[in-house]
């Protein structure tokens, strides 16, 4: 941990918070490895929880917005169920 090289953090956003709670959805529907070990796990349940933490978030923040803030979790969302979707009809097949 001494030689860990430290880099600056982004300023904080609503942006960044979509972004982290995205994360956190690709990871636990595993399509993404877990940045703290490298490792590829599936979590639906907590994945489920995490897109619709994002759409409470849309539902609260409406009108507060700017136009791209609202379009990125827009997409973020609409991206995020259609591999839920797919995630968890592939696990009813197994």
């Amino acid at each position: 941990m001494a030689d860990e090289i430290k880099q600056p953090l982004p300023p904080a956003s609503i942006e960044s918070l979509f972004y982290m709670l995205g994360t956190s959805a690709m990871v636990n529907l595993g399509l993404v490895p877990d940045p703290t070990n490298q490792k590829t796990t599936t979590n639906l349940e907590l994945a489920k929880h995490n897109i619709d933490t994002l759409g409470i978030m849309q539902k609260k923040t409406a009108g507060n917005l700017t136009s791209d803030e609202s379009r990125l979790l827009d997409e973020l969302l609409y991206d995020l169920r259609m591999k839920y979707v797919r995630a968890t009809s592939q696990n009813e097949k197994k």
